[in-house]
């Protein structure tokens, strides 16, 4: 019948969660409880950080294509050397299948089967 609610804002809630930590842990606890939640986040942002780094690294080291390959070797080298392939000693029948197996099936649209 009665609508009981509770219209608590976002800073609010700030203010309860501190009071229930106070009463929780105590005032002798709750400035090494907040040192380990600190080194926690650093910890995290740190690790963030290095993935970010490294994701960048992974994508500023794309091979350079501007300019035209000279010959098909070239191709299937800068392919090979992509996939982390030796190309030394290698036909250029066998870097084919080798790319081809690497890369998987080629993979068909479904709707180009229904007529």
């Amino acid at each position: 019948m009665f609508d009981y609610s509770l219209n608590i804002m976002g800073s609010e809630w700030i203010i309860i969660i501190f009071v229930a930590l106070v009463l929780i842990l105590g005032t002798n606890q709750l400035p090494s409880a907040a040192r380990k939640l600190g080194k926690a986040v650093n910890e995290f942002n740190r690790a963030k950080n290095e993935v970010q780094s490294q994701m960048k690294n992974v994508s500023d080291s794309n091979l350079d294509t501007s300019e035209p390959m000279e010959t098909e070797r070239q191709k299937l080298e800068m392919i090979a050397k992509s996939l982390g392939i030796n190309s030394k000693e290698k036909s250029d029948d066998e870097l084919r299948k080798i790319i081809s197996d690497k890369m998987g099936p080629k993979k068909t649209d479904s709707s180009e089967n229904k007529i």
